[in-house]
């Protein structure tokens, strides 16, 4: 008879999402993430297959949650500058708490990339659902004219993504919301 999982599995996702994104992949053993979730190794293959499975269960854990609600604040409306200032600001804030820590998605791509394809495709998968939501939005803005239409909406989303990419590198190496911020408005100018 087989033995009922007796763990939360999104529980566990939620621990092993911050445990890599302090860490990284490569310095996160399995027995680190055993201890760190409280459950046996066997409880981890079965759940989750591999350590990579683990990684790549946290990385979607972390898009759906702090990617997913950067894009509902996008899509609430409101002064389009005022919401993208917000946006990218918020995301400098959660880089730099806990030391600086980063972007997991971003730090993902800069340890695990280019030799690991299941991970890339999961980053350009968040990054894409960003920028097609990004130009959603500058498209609807342009439209009512709050913003310049002189640069295509997708091309513009994926600027302000590449920057947003950009500015979580920085958050790692000078972890100061006041320095990085300032920053933003630069990119703002691009919507002139």
């Amino acid at each position: 008879m087989a033995r009922v999982r007796e763990f939360d599995t999104e529980a566990a996702v939620a621990q092993a999402m911050n445990l890599f994104w302090t860490r990284g992949f490569e310095a996160t053993s399995v027995r680190d993430l055993t201890e760190h979730l409280g459950i046996g190794q066997g409880s981890l293959y079965a759940a989750f297959g591999s350590k990579e499975g683990l990684y790549r269960a946290a990385l979607a854990h972390y898009r759906d949650t702090l990617a997913t609600a950067a894009l509902a604040d996008l899509r609430a409306g409101g002064d389009v500058r005022a919401v993208i200032r917000t946006m990218l600001v918020e995301r400098i804030r959660i880089a730099v708490m806990h030391g600086g820590r980063g972007c997991l998605l971003v730090n993902a791509a800069a340890e695990r990339l280019p030799h690991d394809g299941p991970t890339q495709r999961a980053i350009r998968d968040a990054l894409d659902i960003s920028a097609d939501a990004l130009a959603e939005v500058l498209r609807a803005a342009a439209g009512r004219g709050e913003i310049a239409d002189r640069h295509d909406p997708r091309t513009l989303a994926a600027f302000l993504v590449t920057f947003l990419n950009g500015l979580l590198v920085s958050a790692k190496v000078t972890p100061d919301v006041t320095t990085l911020a300032p920053l933003v408005e630069v990119a703002l100018g691009a919507l002139d």
